[in-house]
C-alpha cells in the first residue's frame, strides 16, 4: 500500500489464474488506480487492463532492457553477421558479440571490454544499437516527469 507501506498481497506464480486473486481483493477500487509498475508479462498485462481499466502500465528496467536486447540488438548482430557471409572470420566474430552487446559494460572483463570497444568501432550498426539501448536504460533514471519526458521523445524521434 503506497500509504502504509504495507504489502497487501503475496502469491505464487506468474499465470492470470495465479494473479486474479488479487485482483478479485481488489474488485471496484481497480478502476481507482492509476499506475501500475511491473514485469513484461502477459498474464499480467491482461489482469491489470481487465481490473485497472484507468491504470497506465509501467514496466521495469530489466524486462524493458532484456526486450530490447532479444529483439534489437539480437536482430541487427545477425543482420550484421549475415552481411559478412563471405568473410567468414569476420561473420564468426560477430555472431560471437551476443553476450558483450548484452551485458552491462561495468560488468565486462578488461578482454570483453576490449572486444566490445572494437566491434562497435568497426561496425556503425552495432555502435548505434547499443547507444540507443544505453539511452533507453536512462530513462529510468531521470530525477523528473518533465526530463523523462524529454529523453524519451528524443530518444524515439532517432529510432522513427
Amino acid at each position: 500500500d503506497a500509504k502504509t507501506h504495507q504489502v497487501i498481497w503475496i502469491g505464487l506464480g506468474r499465470s492470470r489464474k495465479d494473479i486474479r486473486p488479487f485482483f478479485e481483493l481488489l474488485g471496484k477500487h481497480g478502476n481507482n488506480i492509476e499506475a501500475v509498475a511491473m514485469d513484461m508479462n502477459t498474464a499480467f498485462d491482461l489482469e491489470v487492463q481487465a481490473h485497472c481499466p484507468n491504470a497506465k502500465i509501467v514496466y521495469d528496467l530489466f524486462h524493458v532492457v532484456a526486450k530490447f536486447g532479444r529483439e534489437v540488438m539480437d536482430r541487427v548482430r545477425v543482420d550484421q553477421a549475415n552481411k559478412l557471409k563471405q568473410d567468414k572470420k569476420a561473420r564468426q566474430w560477430v555472431k560471437r558479440s551476443r553476450w558483450v552487446l548484452l551485458k552491462n559494460r561495468g560488468n565486462l572483463n578488461p578482454r570483453q571490454d576490449s572486444y566490445l570497444t572494437e566491434i562497435l568501432n568497426i561496425n556503425k550498426d552495432l555502435m548505434t544499437t547499443y547507444i540507443l539501448g544505453a539511452q533507453l536504460k536512462e530513462l529510468w533514471y531521470c530525477e523528473s516527469e518533465a526530463h523523462a519526458k524529454g529523453l524519451w521523445e528524443a530518444w524515439w524521434a532517432q529510432v522513427q
